[in-house]
């Protein structure tokens, strides 16, 4: 039993004063020029030189602000698109970023049923046994998990994190223009995001840490203000990972009320904001070449911005 991965986050965000998470979504858009001509010269042009960019790419980040950063949320599908090479250049980064001292949230949307979320559960935040040896496929210390199959989907990845002192954030509201279509239909006049965060609440009763929160927590955006006020009193004690902050729109000023009166109980995700603020004309001037200043730079002013509402 490792240290308990909520309390753990508790205590970086406060301990850092910094309730945000960088998303390490490395789009090859995102990857300056010369790191992906140098893997190519390396490797060919092959997926094993995509993923060795995206590696370099993560590794430069990481370096600059992981002193600033509570955690990174690295999103799997970034990966998986360059086939096996991406999928071990996800794994490389997690461990680096375990290395440095980080928390790491796995973006992964896993949910299935019954033995199917029980392996997904095994693979990222558990083990398996191979022979007389239990070992660690990913490791991260949470990951995002899709509740669409009800109990039964979620449950398997509650017991993982009880047993491995883990946490997941369950889909709540997400921050796309068409969450609405699903997400906002009425049930028994209620909207379905509500009976889901209710739900959460229920799954997270038993998992909950020293610092107050527990365990299960919540993804809702910050593109949905109002719903996030009400979701907050439905879900006292889940922390809520906020994405779609900064280019999807979502302002500081909308991520009061994500936060509990104790200033913490929230962490926002930027993505691109971040990792490509190079190509940003604010942060033009540091140009391709001193990407990851201009990262560390970005994470600062996110930072200011965010506190100034909590």
């Amino acid at each position: 039993m490792g240290k308990n991965m909520i309390d753990e986050l508790m205590r970086q965000i406060t301990e850092k004063n910094a309730p945000v998470v960088v998303g390490l979504d490395p789009m090859p858009a995102f990857v300056p020029e010369a790191l992906i001509n140098r893997a190519i010269e390396e490797k060919g042009e092959t997926l094993e030189a995509a993923a060795e960019a995206v590696w370099q790419f993560n590794k430069a980040i990481v370096d600059a602000v992981f002193d600033l950063i509570p955690a990174v949320k690295p999103q799997i599908a970034m990966y998986e698109q360059f086939g096996v090479p991406g999928v071990a250049a996800f794994a490389k980064t997690v461990e680096y970023c375990k290395e440095k001292g980080l928390v790491v949230i796995g973006d992964v949307k896993r949910g299935d049923i019954g033995s199917t979320s029980a392996a997904y559960a095994a693979g990222h935040l558990g083990t398996v046994t191979v022979g007389g040896k239990k070992l660690r496929g990913f490791a991260e210390d949470f990951i995002t998990v899709n509740p669409y199959l009800g109990t039964d989907g979620v449950k398997p990845f509650v017991d993982v994190c009880r047993e491995e002192n883990k946490g997941i954030f369950v889909l709540v509201k997400t921050s796309n223009p068409s969450s609405g279509e699903f997400q906002d239909r009425l049930i028994d006049g209620r909207p379905l995001y509500e009976i889901v965060g209710e739900k959460v609440n229920e799954w997270g009763g038993d998992c909950i840490g020293a610092c107050g929160y527990s365990a299960v927590g919540a993804v809702v955006g910050a593109t949905w203000p109002e719903q996030g006020r009400v979701l907050r009193k439905l879900m006292p004690k889940a922390c809520i990972l906020v994405p779609g902050y900064g280019a999807q729109g979502g302002k500081a000023s909308d991520l009061t009320d994500y936060f509990n009166s104790d200033g913490l109980g929230a962490i926002v995700n930027s993505s691109r904001g971040i990792i490509a603020a190079y190509k940003q004309e604010k942060y033009a001037a540091f140009g391709p070449e001193h990407f990851a200043e201009a990262s560390r730079q970005a994470v600062i002013d996110m930072l200011a911005d965010i506190n100034s509402v909590r």
